[in-house]
This record gives C-alpha cells, sequence and structure tokens, in this order.
C-alpha cells in the first residue's frame, strides 16, 4: 500500500489567472480556488509577473521600460503581494495561509530540501496551507544559468525550476503527493492540438518503465506553448513524469473546472497513473 504525505499538490499557470479580455485577475477562478483550498493540499501560484504588470499598468499609464531582467523583477515583486491578498481574501478564515518562495538553489542542496519538507509537513499539522512561487524577484537568468551549469558538473539530476510546472512536481515527490494538479487553460493532453476532440483522457501502466514509455509518445504530438516563455505541453509531460511514476496521481486540466472535479477526474482532463 502507497503512503502518501500529502493529499494534493496544485498548481495554476499565469495565463489561466487572467482574464485576458479585462487585463485584469480572473477572481472567479482565485474565489473557487481559495473556496476549496484547504490544510493538506500545498497550491504552487504562477502569475506574479504578469499580475504585476497588469497592475503597474493600471496605476502609471504605461509599462515599464529599460532591462528586461528588471523588469521582470520589479513585476514579480508587485504581483506577489496581489497574489497573496486574493489567496487570503478567497480562502476559509479559520486556515493559516503561508507563503513560500523558492529557488533552483533550494532543491538542489540537501539540507534546504529537507528544510522545506519540514516546513511543508507542519503547515499541514498546523491547519496552513502552503501557497508557493518561484523566487522571481531575485532571480538573474545570467547567474541561475550560471549555477545550474556547475551543479551540472556533479549530478546528472539538476532542479532548475523554470517553470512552476517543474517547481509542483519537484514538491509533489518531496511530499509524496497522492495527487498532482496542473491547472492549464487547455483540458489536458490532446494527440492534434488543435482538435479538442483528441484529448487523452488516460495514459496509464503497470509499471514506471511503461508508463514513461507511453509519456515520451504522447510528448511528440506536444507542440507550441500557451505564451511567450511557457514550456507547453511537452514541458509539463517531461516534468509530472517523475512523480507520476513514483506513484503519483498526476491529472492535467482546465482551470475554469472546480478544483474536486478535476481530483475527481469527473469532467474533460487528462489522468496519467500507474495502474
Amino acid at each position: 500500500m502507497q503512503s502518501f504525505e500529502y493529499d494534493v499538490v496544485g498548481k495554476i499557470g499565469s495565463m489561466a489567472l487572467i482574464r485576458k479580455q479585462d487585463n485584469d485577475i480572473d477572481y472567479n477562478i482565485i474565489a473557487r480556488l481559495g473556496d476549496e483550498l484547504k490544510p493538506g493540499m500545498i497550491w504552487v501560484s504562477s502569475g506574479a509577473t504578469e499580475i504585476g504588470r497588469l497592475d503597474y499598468i493600471k496605476r502609471n499609464g504605461h509599462e515599464l521600460a529599460g532591462d528586461i531582467a528588471d523588469i521582470k523583477t520589479d513585476y514579480a515583486s508587485q504581483g506577489q503581494a496581489i497574489l497573496m491578498e486574493n489567496y487570503r481574501r478567497f480562502i476559509d478564515a479559520k486556515y493559516s495561509v503561508r507563503q513560500l518562495l523558492v529557488e533552483h538553489t533550494h532543491f538542489n542542496e540537501p539540507v534546504k530540501r529537507e528544510r522545506i519538507k519540514q516546513f511543508l509537513l507542519r503547515a499541514k499539522e498546523q491547519n496552513a496551507i502552503p501557497i508557493i512561487n518561484y523566487n522571481d524577484p531575485v532571480s538573474y537568468e545570467e547567474n541561475v544559468k550560471m549555477e545550474i551549469a556547475a551543479l551540472r558538473k556533479n549530478s546528472d539530476e539538476v532542479v532548475e525550476c523554470i517553470d512552476n510546472d517543474e517547481t509542483a512536481s519537484v514538491i509533489a515527490g518531496l511530499v509524496k503527493a497522492r495527487l498532482l494538479v496542473i491547472m492549464t487553460v487547455v483540458d489536458g493532453i490532446y494527440l492534434n492540438p488543435n482538435d479538442s476532440s483528441t484529448l487523452v483522457r488516460e495514459i496509464t501502466a503497470n509499471t514506471p518503465e511503461e508508463l514513461e514509455k507511453l509519456v515520451k509518445k504522447y510528448q511528440l504530438n506536444c507542440v507550441g506553448a500557451s505564451r511567450q516563455g511557457s514550456h507547453g505541453a511537452y514541458a509539463k509531460l517531461q516534468y509530472v513524469l517523475k512523480p507520476a511514476m513514483n506513484g503519483t496521481t498526476v491529472i492535467i486540466g482546465n482551470a475554469k473546472r472546480r478544483l474536486s472535479e478535476l481530483m475527481a477526474a469527473s469532467v474533460p482532463c487528462t489522468v496519467i497513473s500507474l495502474k
């Protein structure tokens, strides 16, 4: 019998949190999420940079100009405050909400990785819901590349956290989550991304090795991404493969669905699991 330390690790993408037609947060989605989040769940939330950008434009009437890395830092910092404000607003008041900003180095150093795990395990026991995001305000792309290159000299398995899909997958493995739910702007993985009728409802196998072969086969159908800087369905499958091979059931689905519907796979979505 598989033993799990957390029930759910979930992640929502940046574009799933935005109402593009209004250039604003989709408050309906974040309100629904808040209504369903509870202790025993860990939530990884993208969106800080884009939300910060939109908020800055609203307040100043124009976008920031200058160095791209500095602009991303400033937008992300502004957006983090808004993200946490809204999660706190919509999560049940009887639960504590705790923010955790992570970087790639935290998962590549055993002491830091263990400290994060113990923080997450305590949160569950203390009636708290961790909200996690990559620490973009202190992340400098060129420096990150150099740090990762140095790490690769000593190990083949290096956590990069270049995408919150990867961050969520690493955390799901860290706490042995029963479910990993990836919320995006589509219903899941498609054989043909331009044909919604080709949604793959299940990717299941008897052994981790068989599951890996199946996932790699489906990756051949994955092209493109929802936005610039996103790594698309191919990368999602790559990131979720390891926790799935270790017994976590992975669900990739649309953020317009309720979290509970995706967890139950009662709506169109892609489920990746061992039988």
